[in-house]
C-alpha cells in the first residue's frame, strides 16, 4: 500500500482570492464605493447642476430671440419697400401691404395698420418654450418689448436680458 507523502504548504494556502495579509491577518479588499462617498458625489453634482442649468436655459432662450428680431427687421424692410411702391403700408381697414411672416417654432407674427394705412405696427409673440416674451416694431423703426419674464415692461428696445437691450 502506498502512503502519501506530506506536501509542503503553499504560502497562499488557506487564503481566499481577494484578500491580503496584513501583519499576519487577512483583510478583505474593498471594492466599489461607500454610501457616504456616493452621497457626497451626488450632492456635488446636484449643486453644480443647480448653478449651470439656469444659465444654460437662459442662454438657449436668448439664442431663440434672434428669430423674432431678424424676422421683424426683414418684415419692416419689406413694408418700407411696399410703402415706396404704393404710397402706403396697406389699405385702410385691410391687411398690411406685405403679409405677416408665418409663425416660427418660437414666435407668431402679426401686423396691424394705423392712420389709414400711413403707419403699421408688427408684433412677435412667443409660443411654446418662448411664451411670455413679446416684441414689437413700427413704421418709424421704434423697437419695444411688451412682455419679458422678470423685467419691467414696456421698454423702448428689444430686451435680451432683464434690463439689458
Amino acid at each position: 500500500m502506498l502512503i502519501p507523502l506530506p506536501s509542503r504548504a503553499s504560502p497562499h494556502a488557506g487564503r481566499t482570492r481577494g484578500t491580503k495579509s496584513v501583519g499576519g491577518m487577512h483583510a478583505s479588499r474593498h471594492r466599489g464605493f461607500t454610501a457616504l462617498e456616493l452621497l457626497a458625489t451626488v450632492a456635488i453634482v446636484a449643486i453644480l447642476a443647480s448653478i449651470a442649468l439656469p444659465s444654460y436655459i437662459d442662454y438657449v432662450r436668448r439664442s431663440r430671440l434672434t428669430d423674432a428680431f431678424q424676422t421683424m427687421t426683414q418684415f419692416r424692410t419689406r413694408m418700407e419697400q411696399g410703402f415706396q411702391d404704393n404710397g402706403n403700408y396697406g389699405v385702410a381697414g385691410g391687411a398690411c401691404a406685405v403679409a405677416a411672416p408665418a409663425a416660427s417654432q418660437n414666435f407668431t407674427f402679426a401686423c396691424t395698420l394705423g392712420a389709414n394705412g400711413a403707419s403699421f405696427a408688427m408684433t412677435a409673440t412667443g409660443i411654446g418654450f418662448m411664451s411670455g416674451y413679446a416684441y414689437g416694431v413700427d413704421d418709424a423703426g421704434n423697437q419695444r418689448t411688451t412682455a419679458f419674464p422678470r423685467a419691467t415692461v414696456p421698454v423702448a428696445c428689444w430686451l435680451t436680458r432683464p434690463g439689458e437691450c
